[in-house]
């Protein structure tokens, strides 16, 4: 609970810092929820998945926080009770090349995270950067401190340095169709078995420059607990730039 405090301080901190800015300064708002639910006469399901992202951006300098939430049950048995909450900055150099730091707090029921929490510094290119589509690469070093459980009932806690390697694409087709997808790869640098795979990406249909239809996939696979969820839902996108 300090952690999540002291990362909402980080990301307040951080906004009345840019919010001192000109009149160039940019914001960027992004709301999605997702879901599904399942009912029949020998059980029901349901799972929900809310995401908030939001940006601030001034010339070479860019700010992002978001956070998500997700909850889900099988029948009285819980399968999900997942919080996630980052911060991250990114300076450019030039038109292709800028460094980025990254904080981040996960708590994960699915994944068998108690705590965790990560902070590293890197850098990324854009691989293609146009109108209708982006290609980003980013490498890093972060170090992480955890506590899990090993085998549902081990406590295991922790600390390592990981190369962080991300994949992040945008392709949008005739302003109304939008791909994207935001892939994660980070090994341990001192143990060879742990790594941590995270896979986020999205299909959207805009009905308004504002509100989307959205089918989402998340891919999460913690090696180290021998964990993994994966979930597959819809529903809307809401989206703000002002």
């Amino acid at each position: 609970m300090r952690r999540i405090l002291l990362l909402l301080i980080i990301l307040m901190s951080s906004m009345a810092g840019f919010a001192q800015f000109s009149d160039s300064v940019h914001y960027f708002i992004k709301y999605a929820s997702t879901g599904s639910i399942n009912r029949t006469n020998t059980g029901n399901s349901y799972l929900l998945n809310n995401a908030m992202g939001f940006k601030i951006s001034k010339r070479r300098i860019s700010l992002n926080t978001g956070a998500s939430y997700v909850y889900g049950k099988q029948d009285t048995r819980q399968t999900n009770n997942d919080v996630s909450a980052a911060v991250d900055f990114n300076y450019n150099v030039d038109s292709v090349w800028y460094y980025w730091g990254l904080a981040s707090y996960d708590k994960s029921f699915s994944l068998k995270i108690n705590n965790r929490f990560q902070a590293g510094v890197g850098i990324a290119m854009d691989v293609i950067h146009r109108p209708n589509a982006t290609l980003n690469l980013s490498e890093g070093i972060l170090f992480e401190n955890s506590d899990l459980f090993l085998k549902d009932t081990i406590p295991d806690i922790y600390h390592t340095f990981r190369n962080s390697f991300r994949l992040y694409y945008k392709w949008t087709v005739m302003k109304i169709i939008v791909l994207e997808g935001s892939n994660f790869l980070q090994n341990s640098l001192s143990h060879g078995d742990d790594y941590i795979l995270k896979c986020n990406n999205s299909l959207s249909v805009k009905l308004r420059s504002w509100l989307s239809l959205t089918a989402a996939m998340t891919y999460n696979k913690l090696n180290r607990t021998d964990r993994e969820n994966l979930l597959l839902n819809y529903g809307i996108t809401v989206e703000k730039f002002f």
